[in-house]
C-alpha cells in the first residue's frame, strides 16, 4: 500500500493525534487503510512514556499525559516538529535497528540543511548536538505495526522543560534548532518531507 502523508498548520491536541495513530495501526494491520507520514505540532502537553518515573516531574503541578511509545517524560509545545509514522513492517524489513537508523539519519540529514552538525548515540536514543539533546525518538511496535515517530526542537521555548527531567537528562541539556543558529528557519515541512520519504525507501 502507499504512504499517504499529511502536513498539519495548526496546532493538533496530543490526545487526537495519539487515538489517529492507533486507529491507523489496527487499520493498516489489518490492510484498510495506508501507511502514514505526519508532520504537526502539538500545544504544551507533557507526555508520559513506558519507561517513565514520578521522580522525573519536578513540577507536581503539571499534567502528564499517559502514551505506550517507548522511552521516558518529555514535553511537545509549539515550535517542536513531530514526525509520525504508522508503518507496516510485515511489508517492509522486520528491522527495528534499521528502522530506528533510517529515522536517525533523517534527522542528521536535515539538521544539516541549517548547518548544524549532530549524531546519535546508541546508549541515549534520540539526535544530539555535543552533548545536547536536540530530537527526540519514540516507537511503538505491534504485530510489526510500528508508530510513534520522533520530534524536532525547531522554535520551541526549552524553559518548559525545567518542570520535568526529559528523557532522564538533566534539563540544561536540551537544545533546538534556533538556539543553535540565531536564525529563523524557513522551509521546515518541505524538507522534512523529502528527507524522510527518500530515507523511508531503504526499510
Amino acid at each position: 500500500m502507499s504512504l499517504e502523508i499529511k502536513i498539519s498548520k495548526r496546532l493538533i491536541p496530543y490526545k487526537y493525534a495519539f487515538k489517529v495513530l492507533q486507529e491507523r495501526a489496527v487499520d493498516v494491520q489489518k490492510g484498510r487503510k495506508n501507511e502514514l507520514l505526519w508532520i504537526l505540532e502539538h500545544p504544551l502537553t507533557f507526555t508520559a512514556g513506558i519507561k517513565s518515573n514520578k521522580s522525573e516531574i519536578l513540577d507536581k503541578k503539571i499534567q502528564i499525559t499517559q502514551t505506550n511509545r517507548g522511552g521516558k517524560i518529555t514535553l511537545h509545545s509549539p515550535g517542536q516538529k513531530i514526525i509520525y509514522f504508522v508503518l507496516n513492517l510485515n511489508n517492509r524489513k522486520k528491522d527495528l535497528r534499521k528502522l530506528v537508523t533510517i529515522i536517525e539519519d533523517s534527522i542528521i540529514d536535515f539538521l544539516k540543511i541549517y548547518g548544524i552538525d549532530s549524531s546519535s548515540d546508541r546508549k541515549n536514543i534520540g539526535i544530539w548536538v555535543r552533548e545536547k539533546k536536540i530530537a527526540a525518538i519514540g516507537l511503538k511496535v505491534s504485530k510489526w505495526i510500528a508508530y510513534h515517530g520522533c520530534s524536532i526542537n525547531i522554535s520551541n521555548d526549552l524553559n518548559y522543560y525545567k518542570k520535568i527531567i526529559p528523557c532522564g537528562l538533566n534539563n540544561d541539556k536540551i537544545t533546538s534548532v534556533e538556539f543553535e543558529t540565531r536564525k529563523k528557519i524557513l522551509n521546515i515541512e518541505h524538507n522534512l518531507k523529502k528527507i524522510f520519504l527518500k530515507k523511508l525507501k531503504n526499510i
